[in-house]
């Protein structure tokens, strides 16, 4: 069994390139980067009651950040003192991560795997599942994979879009066809994830729901920031029991 959805896969890889030009076909995704990593520390200072306020606030935590594309969020929590493996299915991202680390003198373990291929004797404190889910086959094997990485009283975070009219209005109508944010066919809205459904995946999977947080984009700021409008993206912070 497998979590690989192979044309899913060779749709980022075709892109793997552009990763890092932050005007370039993942422009989105350098916009949503600063709200994303603002939660994600918020959320693991409160858990591991991080009091320090230095540099590396994330010191001696390892954190496996999975589907991790060109590294736009495994470098950010590296820089922060964590440990960090990066995990993605195209081969083609993890050699741009690589490339991108070291020019950056980061040490990142990148490995060309997904989350049921990995080695389950290495557990780790926190799990980043940041626009993923919506790409992969087979949710469930995913999220016990993820159970199987995850420390008791380990961290996770589930970043995903809403199954709404609006989400297909916006997601796929706005950002693909009319403002051209993504390539057309990045997204497939029969994949998206109500987070009512995705709550009882991960309550089946052994996880505990610690907060749900919708991410909006403001148009006037052209900027991201927290909400409690679920609608189109969202994130739930979870532990396992």
């Amino acid at each position: 069994m497998t979590t690989i959805n192979k044309e899913e896969i060779q749709k980022f890889s075709d892109l793997a390139d552009e990763w890092w030009n932050p005007e370039g076909k993942f422009k989105p995704l350098h916009m949503f980067n600063p709200v994303r990593i603002e939660y994600i520390i918020e959320k693991i200072k409160q858990h591991f009651d991080i009091k320090n306020q230095n540099d590396y606030i994330l010191k001696d935590l390892d954190i496996l950040d999975i589907g991790c594309g060109g590294g736009l969020i495994s470098e950010p929590m590296c820089r922060l003192g964590a440990n960090v493996t990066g995990i993605d299915a195209s081969e083609k991202n993890i050699k741009v991560a690589k490339l991108h680390a070291a020019k950056n003198n980061l040490k990142i373990n990148y490995l060309n795997k997904s989350p049921e291929q990995l080695n389950e004797s290495k557990k780790y404190d926190i799990i980043l599942n940041l626009e993923i889910v919506e790409h992969v086959d087979n949710v469930k094997l995913y999220l016990k994979s993820c159970n199987e990485l995850l420390k008791k009283n380990g961290l996770m975070f589930t970043a995903t879009l809403n199954r709404t009219i609006v989400s297909y209005l916006k997601a796929i109508v706005g950002a693909e066809y009319i403002l051209r944010w993504l390539p057309i066919g990045t997204h497939n809205w029969n994949k998206f994830i109500k987070p009512e459904e995705l709550e009882v995946l991960l309550t089946n999977e052994k996880f505990l729901t610690k907060d749900i947080k919708g991410l909006e984009f403001n148009p006037f700021f052209r900027k991201w920031k927290k909400s409690d409008n679920l609608s189109v993206n969202y994130v739930i912070c979870s532990t396992k029991n």
